[in-house]
């Protein structure tokens, strides 16, 4: 889920640098890119990957 979240954010970014959109400081595509980057690197960490069942053998 979170590196659809990623993608997504990347592809915004994409657009805004592409189309040179004119965004205040918050939106900029470099701030988006980095969101991106931060739900990527939560992804590979394992985060919001959700729970997994572990099997206990006897």
């Amino acid at each position: 889920m979170l590196a659809i979240i990623s993608a997504v954010l990347f592809f915004i970014s994409f657009l805004i640098n592409a189309a040179d959109i004119s965004t205040n400081d918050t939106f900029s595509s470099t701030n988006i890119m980095l969101l991106g980057l931060m739900v990527l690197a939560l992804h590979v960490a394992g985060i919001g990957s959700g729970w997994s069942v572990g099997s206990r053998r006897r």
